[in-house]
């Protein structure tokens, strides 16, 4: 119960526990100390937005499917490198100022490999259920499954090209979008951060890769991807389950989970679904089940 409650008010109470961290920030304000204290408190407020936010969205994209998340952020890291690399071997035109070392042909040669790693990557794990299924709780054998019915995006067609009869999964198109979003606006996370460091005199956030960076700046762009894949799948992928629907049913009382039940099934008697003598018989055990509840509750 306690759970239930949490998991149904957690917004709620989160807020109230926002709101008291302001009443202790007011109450702890110093003269001649306000510019310090408010700056820090502006810039608390923009790490939470870049980087908590983004943390929730790109978590929605696990739990919609590890596929949604191991794709687009190979995508970024395979952009970033091959830029660089067609970048040293090609380059020739610079692509903007802020960044003099940022080509042209590095811009476009990382376009064209990530579009073709976004392909391969995904014919890699569409195969492979644990890869593909959202995770949800399996409330007979109560705990969390891989196991699902395919999403149609997963399903694979048989497309005829001429003379060529190729195998495609409309996967296959989401991706090459995500590629294209990643190739087009993924790098001008990269720039972002550049005129980040520019203005605190800094270089790289690391040096872990020789001549590349560090490891931060492998995440730049992966704030900007991660938010973008969340609102493409919700816009455009992402359907109800039966599993989604039932564990929001789960945290109604038990009576209200019998009116849920017992208005689900006037509704399909209505559509003409549900014959006349299996509704009878559901509605009666329904009601009977509700004045035992009630009766019990007295007691």
């Amino acid at each position: 119960d306690f759970l239930s409650a949490l998991m149904t008010h957690h917004r709620f109470i989160s807020f109230c526990l926002y709101c008291g961290g302001i009443v202790a920030f007011v109450l702890s304000l110093v003269k001649r100390h306000y510019l310090q204290q408010f700056t820090l408190f502006g810039w608390t407020h923009v790490t939470l937005l870049l980087i908590v936010t983004s943390s929730h969205f790109i978590i929605q994209n696990i739990f919609n499917g590890m596929i949604w998340f191991l794709v687009p952020v190979s995508m970024v890291i395979c952009n970033d490198i091959f830029a660089y690399i067609f970048g040293v071997l090609f380059g020739r035109t610079p692509l903007i100022k802020l960044s003099p070392k940022k080509t042209w042909e590095g811009f476009i040669g990382g376009g064209f490999s990530t579009l073709i790693w976004g392909i391969l990557f995904s014919k890699l794990l569409i195969e492979r259920e644990e890869f593909i299924c959202p995770i949800e709780y399996d409330d007979v054998a109560g705990s969390l499954t891989l196991e699902c019915v395919r999403n149609p995006v997963f399903v694979p067609q048989l497309i005829s090209i001429a003379s060529w009869k190729i195998i495609w999964y409309p996967y296959y198109s989401h991706c090459l979008i995500i590629a294209l979003f990643t190739s087009i606006v993924g790098p001008f996370g990269g720039f972002f951060a550049s005129g980040f460091k520019r203005a605190f005199n800094i270089k790289d956030f690391g040096d872990t890769i020789p001549g590349h960076g560090g490891i931060m700046d492998r995440f730049d762009c992966q704030v900007i991807i991660g938010t973008f894949v969340f609102f493409y799948y919700n816009s455009f992928v992402g359907q109800l389950s039966p599993t989604s629907v039932l564990q929001q049913v789960y945290v109604l009382p038990v009576e209200e989970q019998l009116d849920f039940y017992q208005t689900l099934t006037e509704g399909l008697h209505r559509r003409g679904i549900l014959p006349d003598a299996q509704f009878s018989s559901i509605s009666k055990t329904v009601a009977d089940l509700a004045n035992t509840l009630r009766a019990g509750m007295k007691h």
